[in-house]
């Protein structure tokens, strides 16, 4: 069985800042802020969050499949897809319209600062949820903002289970649209700044939208993760120590990678969590959001020596 990724697919031209923002934005003159950062080193990558969700399950041996949308610029990509064995049948590509670009400088600390150009993934609701195509399980993930509602819809009326990930798209959506994202889903996943606006915007506690849904994770960086699962109070796991910091770009979408895997192999939550843990400490590791190797004993081995467990299902 498979597991659909509604989401994104982009082009990233990631760039480093040798210095800090907060040292340079000036909290008293954001008024009027003007300012540029010089970025001595650039990489173009593949990415968007379906991307490198998908290529971070199929390392594990997960069968994604991705609903996405790329532009006339796109053969590239569907190359790639070709060479990872990752399906593309619901991949669309469309001529009069470019693939999402993303352009990201990321400082010193590893803080971020992000423009997107969305492109064709604007048109992703054009693309229906493949309600023929065995899938099990699902991931809602950043992607254009009628896309994210159509497929929620979708998956809902279709009782196939999904997790909901606002991610990026978070400002696309008030309060009573997360709501209605929120009562469909099984399970949602964010990270803790994103947690503090979903609570913001719906009027709900972490605590409230975990009676909801099956279950409630938000990562914390290399702090590792928090979940709510089964109506248990909220359980905090400890993060894996990365082997080197270099780049944090994709970081959330390989954790929600192991997530997914865990969650398809009927892991608890929690273990799953953990599988999420060592993909992103993987992930930060190397540049770019899908240059990382893992296998699925690795992944096991290192929660083994991490955690002192393996999933029981595994």
């Amino acid at each position: 069985m498979s597991t659909l990724i509604c989401g994104s697919l982009a082009f990233d031209t990631i760039t480093t800042f040798d210095g800090r923002f907060a040292e340079h934005i000036l909290p008293d003159k954001v008024h009027i802020l003007n300012i540029s950062f010089l970025v001595p080193t650039m990489r173009r990558e593949f990415g968007g969050c379906a991307g490198n969700i998908a290529y971070s399950l199929a390392l594990l041996g997960g069968e994604p499949l991705i609903l996405g949308a790329l532009g006339a610029d796109g053969q590239s990509y569907l190359d790639r897809l070709d060479a990872l064995h990752i399906p593309r049948t619901h991949v669309g590509q469309l001529a009069d319209s470019f693939t999402a670009q993303a352009h990201i400088i990321t400082d010193r600390d590893n803080n971020q600062i992000t423009s997107f150009h969305p492109g064709a993934m604007g048109r992703a609701h054009e693309l229906p949820v493949p309600l023929d195509a065995g899938v099990d399980l699902a991931i809602v993930a950043p992607d254009g903002r009628s896309a994210m509602i159509d497929h929620a819809a979708q998956l809902a009326r279709a009782d196939i289970p999904f997790i909901f990930d606002p991610g990026q798209g978070m400002p696309l959506f008030d309060g009573a649209d997360l709501r209605e994202f929120i009562v469909k889903a099984t399970w949602v996943t964010v990270n803790d700044y994103e947690a503090e606006l979903l609570v913001e915007r719906t009027g709900w506690s972490l605590d409230h939208i975990a009676t909801l849904v099956r279950g409630v994770v938000v990562t914390r960086g290399e702090q590792g993760c928090r979940v709510w699962s089964g109506g248990d109070p909220a359980v905090d796991i400890p993060g894996v120590p990365a082997y080197t910091v270099c780049d944090p770009t994709g970081c959330g979408d390989a954790f929600r990678a192991g997530l997914l895997y865990g969650l398809s192999r009927g892991w608890s939550l929690a273990d799953s969590a953990r599988l999420g843990n060592v993909l992103g400490a993987e992930k930060i590791a190397v540049h770019g959001p899908q240059n990382h190797h893992l296998t699925l004993n690795d992944a096991l081995a290192r929660i083994k020596s991490v955690y002192g467990l393996v999933p029981q299902s595994a």
